[in-house]
């Protein structure tokens, strides 16, 4: 069988027939969304993924397509302590069960420990890809241990506001001095 597959219009069956690991890897400056959330992308910045189509045996009913999807990446992401760049490790490793309709997958979705989706003619797995790697990236980018002392800024609102508002416990030792 030929492995002339596109990521972007992708036929899952024949990915499931041919049952062998597809391996890649795609510059995250080519995975628009991602890139958007990046903080100092360099041109080589990439993800190496891997899909594996099987078919399982359904009882009574033809065989059930399943994708299996890895990826890795470091992301440039912005700090939120020192506000520099940290390169966070990103991660996926995710099963997918494809069925025929939405009612199908929503009946299911409760009992199922893989993700449901619906089976189409030709899917995008880049979507799916760039989906999975936003869904990991971390709510709060943060170094171990930041390069740089956080240094805030005058004219800063939440800094100038800090500033102005008089410290309580330095208020209430006034109270107690008089």
């Amino acid at each position: 069988m030929s492995r002339n597959f596109q990521a972007q219009r992708l036929n899952l069956q024949e990915l499931a027939h041919d049952g062998q690991p597809w391996s890649e890897t795609t510059l995250i400056k080519d995975l628009q969304r991602l890139a958007d959330e990046t903080q100092g992308l360099s041109p080589d910045d990439a993800v190496q993924w891997q899909a594996t189509g099987e078919l399982r045996p359904k009882t009574g009913a033809d065989d059930q397509v399943w994708l299996h999807l890895s990826a890795q990446a470091r992301v440039p992401l912005t700090c939120q302590r020192c506000m520099t760049q940290v390169a966070m490790p990103v991660g996926v490793d995710q099963w997918y069960r494809f069925v025929d309709s939405e009612d199908i997958a929503m009946a299911e979705d409760d009992e199922a420990e893989e993700d449901l989706l619906v089976m189409v003619p030709l899917f995008d797995l880049m979507a799916l890809l760039e989906d999975e790697l936003l869904m990991a990236l971390p709510l709060v980018p943060m170094h171990e241990s930041c390069p740089v002392t956080p240094v805030f800024s005058a004219g800063d609102p939440a800094v100038d506001a800090a500033e102005a508002k008089p410290n309580p416990f330095a208020v209430l030792g006034q109270l107690k001095k008089s």
